[in-house]
């Protein structure tokens, strides 16, 4: 069950961002590894994401090579209704 702080997240359009970041291993530069990187995101600037890869830059040895990344709201409009009344059927 999901806590109630990220149910609000959700809630406020937040979604799920998924990266798979490319980068040159310190000791063996022509050596690719890959990093799989996922946290709730907002889509078009992708603050979080955006501060990972700034903070993988200033912190962490092997440079990056490319980064891949896909985004998916949680709720998206066709799935979320408001419901205003209810029927009962006996």
């Amino acid at each position: 069950m999901r806590s109630h702080a990220e149910m609000e997240m959700i809630l406020k359009g937040y979604g799920l961002t998924t990266a798979e970041i490319f980068y040159h291993m310190p000791d063996h530069p022509h050596v690719l590894q890959s990093y799989i990187w996922q946290d709730y995101d907002l889509a078009p600037k992708f603050p979080a994401m955006s501060r990972f890869i700034e903070f993988w830059k200033s912190r962490l040895e092997g440079p990056l090579h490319s980064v891949r990344y896909t985004h998916k709201k949680l709720i998206s409009p066709s799935e979320w209704r408001n419901v205003s009344g209810e029927f009962a059927l006996n």
